[in-house]
């Protein structure tokens, strides 16, 4: 496959031929107007692979001529990676521009910012290290294709902000007008909120309340006698007086105005399309983060707005226990597998006999995931370590390494941040377990050790829905013709769930690659190993009838 380098070069860019190993080649110099010419016709030609300091940086310009590529290396996303993995060869450091430079989070990114960091880089040099810190690994495979997962999220993610999300500006308004009422002047609130204000404020009998600030109103609540240390919703669940109902109700519907209220949606939904900003790898894990709009929030209340445009249906699937599956594979724990063979694998645990209910068998697994070793979760573990000694074993030893101090990876590679602090340094020198230390010494251990242990399946389960997305992507482009926004396309993604926009008459189609993509995706990191990742994939209009 070739591999072309673009970087900036004054007013023009220039397309630098490397081999396999980095080694740069040809140079074609190009204006910035030729640029999406030629890549279309590189892409046409031949299988290229497009390396460059950033996709944010240079994938928007050409999505919006008209250009999509297949691949690419983006050399800041696999910077990051190759700062932490354990699995990296041996090479010098990079350098300290690439881990300060950030992504392009702007509405309309230009190619030819004024004083763009990027420019001080040497992409070049950076590509080469890159190839060899790779080539010098005993784990080159896992860790290559993290990297070409790592990138090929970047372009996904640039095409999901171009695309958009389908959003109804009128149905959204219709839902925000239904529970607050209309919309207040500036600096008002909706006439719901002021009615139900007005009740808590009689409810304490506290005719200034502002129940907007959780300092006043914990102070009005230990006014009034109530037994409470603060305002939090499950805290105020379990008191009992005329306050509870209405005081709740606001601070819902006070989430909801100011998370997705009239102004995020004059703020965030254009010409029809919600499209946020995503951030791969924005996590230490590798999940995804976002910049402005709360993509990985978006609540209930407010997807019937999410429609599909006429002659096309939305496509959802989200995946049933994720990191539990994720751990049966990475530990190739034959019985959790076996358990995970059920849509339901919490189901699946309970018709083994390991558990007598579902809830025993979630509160299980998440103590499992997140260390919790005490109430019912505790009581469970035994029984799971019993039947499930490798999954079990292996979230206990990532435990054990992080309450040392040591580096944790995840299956094809990205390690864990190094914790801070002397013990952290001091047991990580020595190479031994931890020696007993003081109150506040071992809660930082055992506090890192529960971060180690999610760690390594959360991340791992953050590279399966890389894999799945990367696949997915290339499989929908192959059904339509002409360009991006005109053929199925990924539209959102939460971390284990996808919306596709599609053409009616290639809904079903689309739900059976999406079905297909995620069984490659388990092949791909778990090989041979019987794993299933069953999905409950929805063809709908509207983004809230999938359920």
């Amino acid at each position: 496959m070739d591999r072309v380098l673009l970087r900036r070069d004054g007013a023009a860019v220039t397309a630098t031929a490397c081999g396999d190993d980095g080694t740069p080649g040809a140079v074609t110099r190009l204006a910035p107007d030729e640029l999406p010419g030629w890549v279309a016709a590189r892409e046409r030609a031949a299988p290229v692979r497009w390396v460059w300091d950033d996709t944010t940086r240079w994938y928007p310009a050409l999505l919006d001529a008209g250009v999509r590529v297949q691949r690419c290396t983006d050399l800041r996303l696999a910077a990051a990676v190759l700062r932490r993995s354990p699995l990296a060869g041996p090479v010098p450091a990079a350098d300290p521009g690439w881990a300060a430079l950030q992504p392009v989070t702007a509405d309309d990114p230009a190619l030819f910012d004024l004083a763009d960091p990027a420019d001080a880089l040497d992409p070049v040099a950076e590509h080469r290290r890159q190839q060899a810190a790779v080539a010098a690994s005993a784990h080159r495979g896992r860790l290559g294709l993290l990297l070409a997962a790592e990138s090929s999220g970047a372009l996904a993610a640039a095409e999901m902000t171009w695309a958009g999300l389908p959003w109804r500006v009128d149905e959204h308004g219709r839902l925000l007008t239904a529970l607050l009422g209309d919309r207040p002047p500036p600096g008002l609130r909706p006439p719901v909120l002021e009615r139900l204000a007005g009740e808590v404020r009689a409810a304490l009998r506290a005719p200034d309340l502002n129940p907007d600030s959780p300092a006043a109103v914990l102070r009005a609540l230990q006014t009034a006698g109530l037994p409470v240390e603060d305002t939090r919703s499950w805290t105020l669940e379990r008191v009992e007086h005329p306050v509870v109902a209405p005081l709740l109700e606001y601070k819902r519907l006070a989430r909801l105005l100011a998370a997705n209220g009239w102004s995020w949606l004059d703020t965030w939904v254009h010409d029809g399309r919600f499209r946020p900003v995503f951030l791969p790898g924005g996590v230490v894990t590798g999940r995804w983060a976002s910049s402005g709009g709360g993509a990985l929030s978006v609540p209930v209340q407010v997807r019937p707005a999410a429609v599909a445009d006429e002659g096309w249906r939305l496509v959802v699937a989200d995946v049933a226990q994720l990191e539990p599956r994720v751990l049966a594979g990475m530990s190739r724990d034959g019985a959790l597998a076996e358990a995970a063979r059920a849509a339901d694998l919490y189901a699946g645990m309970v018709a083994a006999g390991v558990v007598a209910t579902r809830a025993e068998a979630k509160v299980g697994v998440l103590g499992a995931l997140y260390g919790g070793t005490r109430g019912e979760s505790g009581r469970v573990m035994p029984r799971l370590a019993r039947r499930y000694p490798r999954a079990i074993g292996l979230v206990e030893d990532a435990a054990r390494a992080g309450e040392r101090g040591a580096v944790v990876s995840t299956l094809l590679g990205r390690g864990s941040p190094s914790p801070r602090g002397a013990w952290a340094q001091r047991d990580a020198d020595l190479g031994e377990a931890p020696e007993p230390g003081g109150r506040d010494t071992d809660r930082a251990r055992r506090s890192w050790g529960r971060f180690t242990r999610n760690f390594v399946v959360q991340g791992t389960g953050a590279e399966w829905a890389l894999c799945w997305l990367a696949d997915l992507r290339n499989r929908l482009w192959r059904l339509g013709e002409g360009r991006l926004d005109r053929r199925p396309h990924l539209a959102f993604f939460l971390h284990d769930e996808v919306v596709v926009h599609t053409p009616a008459p290639l809904a079903d189609e689309v739900a059976e690659q999406v079905r297909q993509a995620a069984a490659a995706a388990g092949r791909l990191l778990f090989g041979d190993f019987p794993v299933d990742f069953p999905l409950d994939v929805a063809v709908v209009r509207s983004w809230a009838d999938a359920g």
